[in-house]
């Protein structure tokens, strides 16, 4: 199995996101790009994660396989619309191997309706218990970083079911996130020649949240990039992100974080958001 070690000694710079003491984040191989984010490798040590670590909400699923020092266990994080508290249960762990997939990406590998799925953790062994083998096995058996992604490239290529969503679904979720989740649900239908109804329908399926509910979190993701950078205030990030008002942008901001834009700033580290998405 892998080693902290192994972050440094890992070179390939057109596959690396992020790279720091305990943990690297990587790109998928070129033709998984449309369905998985990146992968995070993460070897948790004392002090590193704060006990109410917390993701914030993306609506996509993530797949999370943690290594406790006697056994890899996997667990299916279904799209989220809600934060999730994962630092003491990621605290406990010796390795953490993370996929992060794409909008509607978890379901080009399932087939599931995605909205079975929407904010519940479940174990992966129930849900795909040939993949979930593979893959631990896998990463129980790596022996360095380059070997994993590439072990885990293979199995998700060969386990990929749906190349190609609908025309339709690709353009609507193209539109939401190109607009930064300004476009109407109305605009989407109009542009679409789909229903209002239909739209919502074929997002549920694909994405497990409908188009008003995924375009509020894209847009929300989009303010908290802003936040995150040097020179954003709170101000400027809801001008950026279209909001008409300021109350208007917290009572959104605070119904998807769980807290306000002032004190998500004053928590940074206590909070993790997308990096590759959108």
């Amino acid at each position: 199995m892998i080693s902290g070690n192994d972050i440094q000694a890992y070179n390939e710079k057109c596959r690396t996101l992020v790279k720091a003491d305990g943990f690297i984040y990587l790109l998928p191989h070129e033709a998984l790009k449309n369905w998985i984010s990146n992968y995070t490798i993460t070897f948790p040590c004392e002090g590193m994660v704060a006990d109410n670590y917390t993701i914030i909400p993306h609506g996509c699923a993530t797949l999370v396989f943690s290594f406790d020092g006697n056994r890899i266990v996997g667990d299916l994080f279904g799209p989220a619309t809600k934060p999730t508290c994962v630092g003491r249960a990621a605290a406990h762990s010796l390795l953490l191997f993370i996929v992060e997939f794409q909008p509607a990406g978890y379901y080009a590998f399932s087939g599931m309706a995605q909205n079975e799925l929407t904010d519940r953790v479940i174990d992966f062994d129930m849900i795909n218990p040939t993949l979930n083998r593979l893959l631990t096995q896998k990463i129980e058996m790596a022996s360095d970083i380059y070997s994993i992604i590439a072990e885990i490239d293979r199995l998700f290529l060969a386990h990929l079911k749906i190349a190609f969503y609908s025309n339709e679904f690709s353009l609507a979720n193209k539109m939401i996130i190109d607009s930064g989740g300004r476009v109407s649900v109305k605009g989407l239908s109009q542009n679409i020649h789909f229903s209002e109804r239909h739209l919502g329908r074929i997002f549920n399926e694909y994405m497990g949240v409908n188009t008003k509910a995924f375009s509020r979190l894209v847009r929300v993701n989009k303010a908290i990039r802003l936040l995150r950078s040097a020179h954003c205030s709170i101000t400027q990030a809801y001008l950026q992100t279209g909001y008409y008002d300021m109350p208007h942008f917290i009572h959104d901001f605070k119904s998807i974080c769980g807290i306000t834009p002032q004190a998500y700033l004053d928590n940074l580290s206590d909070f993790y958001s997308e990096i590759a998405k959108f």
